[in-house]
């Protein structure tokens, strides 16, 4: 059976998302394949109700989340039209409903995943970023191949890692969760298991075959079992992981809580690497940089929930100012890739300045009640 969610021009647009069941298999297709899968409010909508209605269904064991076409597991969230919507508001045009609806209900699912009880399987077959990690990282089983490309490159777009990145990154070994939420590193299979963020690693050519092979098993072993067992039976070796190499410098010059001492560290390293790595975060919001640090702190000892309390927290305020925008035109509106950030200098972002991301909501607080 396979049902399926219209994109949002209209009917008979093509689907955005599919369900589909394969025996004790709940299975989701993110189906934006020229879009790289970025995930929509739409897909959203539909994702989050059928999550929940699976977690009680007794005759699902477990689900499986993967991308269409051959190139992406999910690029992204569509920050663009997020972007959009923001800027219509600030020039009096709609209410900005997008702003606030996008964000708060990609979290919740964020957190319905993170909380299912049952194997959630994430196939990283192709580009994941982004809002494509806060459909995997929470889950139980994430699996990368040789064509997984993994980043959250948030900082140069003007936002901050977000989708659960102030819980799990400040659990990446030593300061690699710091360096990958700064600079937006991208890695590939072996960095994603040596990070923790990816589970196991599994040949491209091999993916149809696990998804058989799970809907074939006998589960009267218990579920999570039964996929550890499958996962085991199909996973490789990734080879050696780079950061491994690159964890000391990474702890010594990452482990400072002030952007500014992060970048003397680096510039007292003066390695090839240190010094791409500034060049790197020279070209990053100032403004996000102060502030995913500091976000990147406080996630350490934060429960997931109230680390999405406070992402939430930080997406609306980050929609109240410039750089959000300026990020979207440079890299996905114009393509200059030439953002002028306000404002322009980390000295110019002071303390009280960083504060105010984290201010409480009142009302509009993100609640999972």
């Amino acid at each position: 059976m396979t049902t399926t969610a219209q994109a949002s021009s209209g009917a008979a647009s093509a689907p955005e998302i599919t369900f589909d069941r394969q025996g004790p298999l709940a299975i989701v297709t993110l189906d934006r394949p020229k879009a790289l899968n970025a995930l929509t409010l739409g897909m959203i909508r539909e994702f989050d109700p059928r999550l929940a209605e699976w977690a009680a269904d007794p005759e699902v064991e477990a689900v499986i989340v993967r991308g269409g076409g051959d190139r992406a597991f999910c690029a992204g969230g569509d920050v663009r039209a997020v972007a959009e919507a923001g800027k219509a508001l600030r020039e009096g045009r709609g209410d900005g409903a997008l702003t606030r609806d996008f964000f708060r209900e990609e979290y919740v699912l964020n957190r319905r995943i993170h909380t299912l009880s049952k194997p959630y399987i994430a196939l990283l077959d192709g580009i994941t970023m982004g809002g494509g990690v806060g459909l995997s990282v929470p889950g139980s089983h994430r699996v990368v191949t040789g064509k997984t490309l993994f980043a959250m490159p948030e900082t140069g777009i003007g936002l901050f890692p977000d989708v659960g990145g102030s819980w799990y990154l400040p659990r990446c070994p030593g300061e690699i969760g710091t360096y990958l939420a700064l600079t937006g590193a991208r890695m590939h299979a072996a960095d994603t298991l040596y990070t923790g963020l990816a589970t196991h690693h599994v040949a491209s050519d091999r993916i149809a075959g696990l998804v058989e092979a799970l809907a074939a098993a006998d589960w009267s072993g218990g579920a999570n079992a039964t996929v550890d067992g499958v996962l085991q039976g199909f996973a490789e070796p990734a080879g050696e992981p780079p950061l491994a190499s690159r964890r000391d410098a990474i702890d010594r010059c990452f482990g400072f809580d002030s952007v500014e001492e992060i970048l003397g560290a680096l510039e007292k390293d003066g390695t090839d690497w240190s010094v791409s790595t500034l060049e790197n975060l020279s070209q990053m919001s100032p403004t996000s940089l102060k502030v995913t640090l500091r976000q990147i702190r406080l996630g350490a000892s934060l429960s997931f929930d109230d680390a999405m309390i406070m992402e939430y927290r930080m997406s609306q305020a980050f929609i109240q100012g410039d750089d959000f925008y300026e990020g979207i035109r440079a890299l996905l509106v114009d393509k200059d890739r030439s953002p002028k950030w306000r404002p322009s200098s980390l000295g110019q972002v002071g303390a009280d300045d960083v504060e105010r991301y984290f201010a409480p909501l009142g009302a509009q607080d993100l609640s999972f009640s």
